[in-house]
């Protein structure tokens, strides 16, 4: 290790002697320092801040640099300034550094809408946000010009859109291409294509419209007529006029003579001269009444139509004027007329009489004559030898009108007796009617009887209360079921099924699987197709309730099916429809025979109808009233809802049609499913909401009062 040398230490080679002097060395007192005096003595100065502060930007700044997305505002036209209003952003070139999140900016040009909106950055590395501004409109005058120069009040539109009428000018059109239509009174339309350019651009469009008329020259001989173009009088001739393009009703008229019409079409810009027209003298006007009214007028032996007539006739001449009128003697007068000269003409007519006896029943009635009155109907009276309508009326007949012709020369004698409104009506009730589905119903005329069974009745149940009912409403009832082939007609798509691998479905098998809303809505729907008031209330498919009043067709209610099923007409009220004993005899109705015995648990031993399931309506002894199948085949639903009726004392029910509301349906009468002693009885009360395979229905509607 080499030492330091002082200053007065000698060089390599020299020689110290004893003599040489040196400084003296002094020791220094040397003392650590605190620890604490240390550190309370570092404080920072301006440089330090400045560094601390570069240090933070230049953080900030990496992690801005580090999180931020590059966005790049396309705007359009390229021109067009771009001003970011919120949100930090460093813009570099055409690109711009911004964090994710919402940024407003605002593009500008002039010409253009400034375009304000919200940006959302997202996450995405580069993102693009192209920016087309719209430009603003073109300011667009318009001169339209005619025949006589500038034309005001012409009507201009761009396509279907109208602007206005003409002075047009410096209005604000959107840039685009249209077509430019414009028209004006007595001037030919114009359409042509026109670009109007945006950003506030001044332009003009100059239309030039070409006459829609032409110039027509009229004469006439003798001259002075009155021009008259489709009822508008131009003028007198000689004379010209302009006169619009298109066809018309020309007329020319002059006093004292004919008036002359012809058709005139007219090209636009193509003048016409009109040929000279000769004008003849006006005929004479002739006004020809007759006493009385409605002879036939023949002149110079021409038909000219019946009294009161007018008619015009060449003057300087005599003509002959004839009328006839059936029961009057012909009339003939000489006329002459002068031109533009009115007449009136008054012909009395002289009746040709005979003498009539008028009988009629009753004695008091009233006679009209050609609705003229005539006093009490008894007499004896003249009248014309023509034919007369003869009305004899009286308060509560049916009036009679007739046609009568009186003869000359004979004695004759007119009975009426009149029919009285009552009778009239009972005559008219039809017994049988016929609806137009092919349903026969017959009208029955119903009374009283008890419904219901005695306790001690064999196969009684509890719902079959004994009930006093009287029916005072004739009603009809039909015949039969309801079939497939009349249900179908209403609703083609329903099927009555299969039973055992056997048809249900035929068009003469009862109809099966219908619920009770659709018997109604059956019902209703016959109605309709015969014009006939709508029996049940419906909402949607829903009945909401029906109208008693109503003569339409409907199903029967229990009391009259009851009524129909086991009155004999004699008084007597049956227990089956065959008598008063089980089992049924031979042929008595279709029920559960021998047929069903291999599907069904209860039967009629030793019993064959020869049909398993439904058999064709009308197949088994019709009853006292004409109706077929009341028991066997298929049992029916009625109109009343289900319920029991209680019925207090010795009081009598009138025309009852079941509870005002309830669940369920009452059902009447055996089907082909049933033998026990208790379905088979015609008292039996079933109930349903569903429909069956053994279950149909029958329509009754009310007569007609």
């Amino acid at each position: 290790m080499q030492e330091k040398k002082s200053e007065n230490t000698p060089e390599h080679g020299e020689t110290i002697s004893a003599s040489t002097q040196f400084d003296p060395i002094i020791p220094i007192d040397f003392s650590p320092p605190d620890a604490q005096q240390k550190r309370a003595g570092f404080k920072p100065r301006w440089p330090h801040f400045l560094i601390a502060a570069f240090l933070l930007v230049a953080g900030m700044s990496g992690w801005f640099v580090l999180t931020a997305k590059s966005v790049s505002i396309q705007a359009s036209p390229i021109s067009a300034t771009i001003e970011v209003l919120s949100g930090f952003h460093v813009r570099l070139g055409q690109r711009y550094l911004m964090r994710p999140g919402e940024f407003e900016i605002r593009v500008s040009q002039e010409g253009y809408y400034d375009d304000a909106r919200s940006l959302l950055v997202t996450d995405v590395q580069a993102q693009d946000f192209p920016i087309e501004l719209q430009e603003l409109p073109g300011i667009v005058s318009f001169s339209i010009t005619g025949a006589a120069g500038e034309l005001s009040g012409a009507m201009v539109s761009l396509g279907d859109v109208a602007l206005g009428r003409t002075p047009l000018r410096d209005i604000e059109i959107e840039p685009g291409e249209y077509v430019l239509n414009v028209s004006a009174d007595r001037y030919q339309p114009s359409s042509q294509n026109i670009s109007v350019a945006g950003r506030q651009v001044e332009s003009e469009f100059e239309v030039n419209l070409a006459p829609a008329w032409a110039q027509i020259s009229f004469n006439s001989t003798p001259p002075g007529a009155e021009i008259i173009v489709d009822g508008q009088v131009l003028g007198l001739t000689p004379y010209t006029a302009e006169v619009l393009e298109g066809e018309h009703e020309l007329t020319l008229k002059l006093a004292s003579h004919k008036a002359w019409q012809d058709d005139l079409l007219v090209v636009a810009g193509r003048d016409m001269q009109i040929p000279s027209v000769v004008l003849e003298r006006a005929d004479g006007l002739v006004f020809i009444r007759s006493q009385p009214s409605g002879a036939n007028v023949t002149i110079n032996g021409e038909f000219r139509g019946q009294t009161p007539v007018e008619v015009a006739l060449p003057p300087g001449r005599a003509h002959e004027l004839s009328l006839f009128r059936s029961g009057y003697n012909a009339a003939s007068r000489s006329i002459e007329t002068r031109p533009n000269e009115e007449q009136d003409i008054t012909v009395p007519l002289v009746p040709i009489t005979s003498t009539v006896r008028i009988i009629a029943s009753p004695s008091d009635a009233q006679l009209y004559v050609d609705g003229e009155f005539k006093g009490v109907a008894n007499q004896t009276l003249e009248l014309i030898a023509a034919s007369q309508i003869i009305e004899i009326r009286q308060e509560g007949y049916v009036p009679y009108t007739g046609s009568f012709t009186s003869r000359p020369g004979l004695e004759q004698e007119l009975r009426i007796d009149l029919q009285s409104l009552e009778a009239a009506r009972l005559e008219a009730i039809q017994p049988v009617i016929t609806t137009v589905a092919g349903q026969s119903l017959t009208l029955l005329y119903p009374g009283q009887f008890t419904m219901g069974a005695s306790r001690r009745e064999p196969g009684r149940r509890a719902n079959e209360d004994l009930r006093e009912v009287r029916l005072e409403r004739p009603f009809y009832l039909s015949a039969n079921e309801v079939t497939n082939a009349q249900f179908k007609r209403f609703r083609p798509d329903h099927s009555s099924g299969v039973l055992q691998g056997r048809t249900l479905d035929l068009d003469n098998q009862p109809v099966i699987q219908v619920t009770w809303t659709d018997a109604a809505l059956y019902s209703n729907w016959l109605s309709a197709q015969e014009g006939l008031p709508l029996f049940y209330e419906f909402e949607g498919d829903e009945v909401v309730g029906f109208n008693p009043e109503s003569t339409g067709y409907r199903m029967p209610t229990e009391a009259e099916w009851e009524w129909a099923a086991r009155t004999d007409g004699n008084g007597n009220t049956l227990r089956y429809p065959w008598g008063e004993q089980m089992p049924p005899p031979a042929g008595a109705g279709n029920f559960a025979d021998n047929s069903v015995r291999g599907f069904m648990g209860a039967f009629i031993s030793g019993y064959d109808d020869t049909f398993m399931g439904t058999a064709p309506v009308g197949q088994f002894p019709v009853n006292s009233h004409g109706m077929y199948d009341m028991a066997g085949n298929v049992s029916e639903w009625v109109h009343d809802y289900y319920g029991t009726m209680i019925t207090l004392g010795t009081s009598v029910e009138i025309d009852p049609m079941g509870t005002e509301s309830g669940a369920y349906h009452t059902i009447k009468g055996s089907s082909w499913a049933h033998s026990g002693i208790t379905e088979l009885r015609l008292s039996y009360r079933d109930f349903g909401d569903t429909a069956r395979n053994d279950l149909g229905f029958r329509i009754a509607r009310y007569l007609e009062e």
